[in-house]
């Protein structure tokens, strides 16, 4: 039996097509030309001086706000750790990124999932879980292209939302690395610049505007929460990767971060719509929102097809897939995250013919 090349559908990463490298390549050599001395020694854990006023300056704030970390994820972590406590109330979107729950139900936060819409979150349930009750630390928020969903958060809830965080006293965290990777519509205003001081906490990451192995991410919060962070980081790795953070910031101060996203818009922009065609066509019953930009989309099936036996049934025929049941505390099992940063339109025709295959066999098994 002739072995099928991997389609994976599975991880929100870029190809290498759509990565600068030679962009990369030429901002590294900067950086050492430029600041040998600064970028080989140790830093602070506040992150790369020249990059914190960069981030600064695009947020229009302070850069004593800013604190630039390993990744948005590990600014997820310090978030996290820096409001919850066991047994605390957090509010995630349902689903949210599967890491988002294991790391929250890890500290012991009794996590409470609000639905998502196509336009984001259900402000009127968010509201009636207030009213009963429920008094969160913390609500976490992916608002543009949300991973896994792919919708963005309405300009409305975004005000809606910062109102509520005020009425009831806790923290929106923003946690927005796919924000500029918008390939239709309209920018809208982050919840950091409408929310009152203190009310959000903003996070983003280099990651899906440059390329994944530079791990470059930031924070941007209240000077004395993220001067507290910072001590933390200080006795966790004493100072931040200074290379990795130079070249970046060599990279945005060129101009090359703008050339990087536009390159990465215009290629995401077709793979998504070749792969809602391929769904629609191949795939009955298929549902779901056609992102307006970012790496991931929500697809809900028929319910009498199990997504744990169409998964495997799918890995079998060289298509990896992500299950819904990774996102949600319950539910899911009807449903599906794809990715399609990783995969050339070719690949992604070839994959949901082999997911389509996956889901005819998957059928026949439920009638049996």
């Amino acid at each position: 039996m002739t072995v099928q090349q991997l389609i994976s559908f599975a991880r929100g990463a870029p190809s290498l097509d759509i990565v600068d490298v030679d962009g990369l390549k030429a901002a590294a050599a900067r950086a050492f030309d430029a600041d040998p001395a600064g970028i080989t020694a140790y830093g602070t854990s506040y992150g790369y001086p020249p990059l914190r006023e960069w981030i600064a300056a695009k947020h229009g704030v302070g850069v004593d706000q800013v604190l630039v970390t390993n990744g948005s994820l590990q600014a997820d972590a310090f978030v996290f750790g820096q409001f919850l406590t066991a047994g605390d109330d957090v509010v995630v979107e349902r689903p949210t990124y599967d890491r988002t729950l294991l790391n929250l139900c890890a500290l012991g936060g009794t996590v409470h999932q609000v639905t998502l819409h196509p336009d984001g979150l259900d402000i009127a349930e968010l509201r009636k879980l207030l009213e009963s009750g429920v008094r969160p630390r913390l609500a976490h928020i992916i608002p543009n292209y949300q991973n896994p969903s792919g919708v963005t958060l309405s300009l409305d809830k975004r005000h809606e939302l910062v109102r509520l965080a005020r009425e009831y006293d806790f923290t929106v965290f923003e946690d927005d690395p796919y924000v500029d990777i918008r390939f239709r519509g309209s920018p809208l205003p982050s919840l950091l610049s409408l929310g009152e001081p203190g009310t959000v906490v903003h996070a983003s990451s280099f990651t899906k505007t440059i390329c994944p192995g530079l791990r470059v991410g930031y924070l941007v919060g209240e000077q004395a929460l993220v001067a507290e962070i910072a001590r933390r980081a200080t006795n966790l790795y004493i100072s931040a990767g200074m290379v990795a953070q130079a070249i970046v910031y060599q990279f945005c101060v060129s101009g090359d971060i703008d050339r990087s996203i536009a390159r990465v818009r215009t290629a995401l922009a077709e793979r998504a719509a070749v792969l809602a065609e391929e769904l629609h066509a191949r795939i009955q019953g298929v549902r779901f929102t056609a992102p307006d930009g970012g790496y991931f989309l929500w697809v809900d099936l028929p319910e009498d097809v199990d997504v744990a036996v169409l998964a495997t049934a799918a890995g079998r025929l060289g298509v990896a897939v992500v299950k819904g049941t990774d996102f949600l505390l319950d539910g899911g099992q009807h449903a599906l995250r794809l990715a399609f940063a990783g995969v050339t339109p070719d690949e992604i025709r070839e994959g949901v013919r082999r997911l389509a295959e996956a889901f005819r066999a998957t059928r026949k098994l439920s009638d049996i």
